[in-house]
């Protein structure tokens, strides 16, 4: 039986989330406008994903720095998500037609004679 482990050491985790940054700050820059939106909501649901994983992250820690660590990957998750979530309606929003409501009609000048 083939035995397969990951282990990431600090220096390899940081050489990680510098590569997904740059790669995210890359990717962002050429996005068209009018693609921000999806892009947002898509970045919504990768947050949860984030939110799920640092929950079952925080159910496996045994010391304080892990729950700590854990604790705080959760608070930014979730709050990530729910502030790309106001940000995506607030945008879409902006992309609704107004009700156009009907001209009054404008009283006639009538001559006096």
């Amino acid at each position: 039986m083939m035995d397969f482990q990951i282990s990431m050491t600090g220096f390899v985790a940081l050489y990680v989330f510098l590569l997904a940054g740059f790669a995210g700050w890359v990717i962002i820059g050429h996005v068209p406008a009018i693609l921000h939106t999806p892009l947002m909501s898509g970045s919504n649901f990768v947050h949860g994903i984030v939110v799920v994983g640092g929950l079952y992250t925080l159910l496996g820690a045994r010391t304080p720095t892990e729950q700590a660590i854990g604790f705080v990957a959760v608070l930014l998750g979730a709050g990530n998500a729910a502030g790309g979530f106001a940000v995506t309606r607030r945008m879409l929003a902006m992309f609704q037609i107004a009700e156009v409501k009907p001209a009054r009609a404008k009283p006639r000048h009538t001559k006096k004679g």
